[in-house]
C-alpha cells in the first residue's frame, strides 16, 4: 500500500488552478472542474481508489503552490508547474506529463511574427512564473506588466494595454481558444516539462505518492488515456504529441538532491523577482524520486 493516509482519508486532495482554460478551470455549464490537468488527477485517484471522483479539488494561485504542499494543504499539485533545478531543491516532482514550449500569444493585426518584434512593445506575463524571470533577463522588450494570473494578461491585451503575452504554449493555447482574435507565434526558447509536485522527503513521507503518481503516469501511457486527454485539450491548438518519457534519479544522486533540500530548510532561499528559478536544462530533468513500481 503506497499511501495509506490518503486511502484512510478517503479522497485525493489536489491542488489546481479554477481559471487556466484547457488545463485545469471550472466548466461554466456543468460547474465540474475540467481540463487536461484535472483529468490527470481523476486517474490518480481511479488508480488509488477504484473510482476517479474520489478527487478535493483546491484552488491554489502559482505564488502558493510550494506553501500549499508543506502545509500540507494538498496531497499533490498538479498546476502548469515547470520542472527546474531550483524548484527540485525545495520540492519533489514526478516523472513529467507534459512537454511544453514558450510562445507569444498576439493579435492577429499586431504585426508581431517573432521575438525581434517586441524591442518597443508592453509583454504581459504572470507573476512567480518562470515566464516571468525568462522575459527579464532574455528577451528584449520595451516594457513588461506582470500580473496575477494569465487571464489578466488576455484581458490586458483585449484592452490595448498589451502587445504580446508570453508563456507556455498550453497556457497560451487555452487564451488563444478563448479569443479566435489572437495567434500563436514560436519563439528561439528551449523546451521544458510540467511535472506534478509533491513535498519532499524530508518534509513529510512522500515516497509512496509519487511511486503512485509515476505508476499512473505509466498507466496513462500505456492504456492510451493520455493521448485521448491530450487530444481533447490541447491538440487543436499545440498539434501532435507524446507523453514525455521518464528518467529516473540514480541512489547517488538522489542522496544528493536530499543533501541540498536538507540545507534548504535551513537557509531559505531569498525570493527571486519575477519568477521561480531558472529554465531547466536536460541534465537537470526530467528525473523523478522513486523507482518504477
Amino acid at each position: 500500500m503506497r499511501v495509506p493516509q490518503i486511502i484512510e482519508r478517503g479522497r485525493l486532495i489536489v491542488g489546481v488552478s479554477q481559471s487556466m482554460n484547457r488545463l485545469g478551470f471550472r466548466d461554466p455549464v456543468t460547474g465540474d472542474m475540467a481540463g487536461f490537468e484535472v483529468d490527470i488527477a481523476h486517474e490518480i485517484a481511479r488508480d488509488i481508489f477504484g473510482d476517479p471522483g474520489r478527487v478535493d479539488f483546491r484552488y491554489v494561485e502559482g505564488a502558493d503552490r510550494e506553501d500549499a504542499l508543506y502545509d500540507g494543504d494538498v496531497d499533490i499539485v498538479i498546476r502548469s508547474m515547470t520542472v527546474t533545478r531550483t524548484r527540485q531543491a525545495t520540492l519533489e516532482f514526478s516523472e513529467p506529463y507534459l512537454t511544453v514550449s514558450p510562445r507569444l500569444l498576439v493579435g492577429r493585426d499586431s504585426g508581431i511574427t517573432s521575438e525581434a518584434d517586441l524591442s518597443d512593445r508592453t509583454v504581459c506575463t504572470a507573476e512567480n512564473t518562470t515566464n516571468a524571470q525568462s522575459v527579464s533577463q532574455d528577451i528584449p522588450h520595451g516594457r513588461l506588466l506582470v500580473t496575477q494570473t494569465w487571464t489578466d494578461c488576455l484581458m490586458a491585451m483585449q484592452h490595448g494595454q498589451v502587445d504580446a503575452i508570453f508563456s507556455d504554449s498550453p497556457v497560451l493555447s487555452g487564451l488563444r481558444a478563448q479569443d479566435p482574435n489572437t495567434e500563436l507565434i514560436a519563439t528561439d526558447g528551449s523546451s521544458d516539462v510540467y511535472g506534478v509536485a509533491v513535498a519532499p522527503s524530508t518534509v513529510r513521507d512522500t515516497e509512496g505518492l509519487v511511486r503512485q503518481v509515476n505508476a499512473t503516469l505509466e498507466r496513462m501511457r500505456g492504456d492510451g488515456s493520455w493521448t485521448r486527454s491530450y487530444n481533447r485539450w490541447l491538440a487543436p491548438f499545440m498539434g501532435a504529441a507524446v507523453q514525455p518519457e521518464a528518467e529516473y534519479r540514480s541512489a547517488e544522486e538522489s542522496e544528493e538532491l536530499r543533501d541540498i533540500r536538507l540545507a534548504a530548510r535551513r537557509t531559505p532561499p531569498s525570493d527571486e523577482p519575477g519568477g521561480s528559478g531558472a529554465p531547466a536544462t536536460t541534465a537537470d530533468v526530467p528525473q523523478s524520486e522513486g523507482n518504477r513500481q
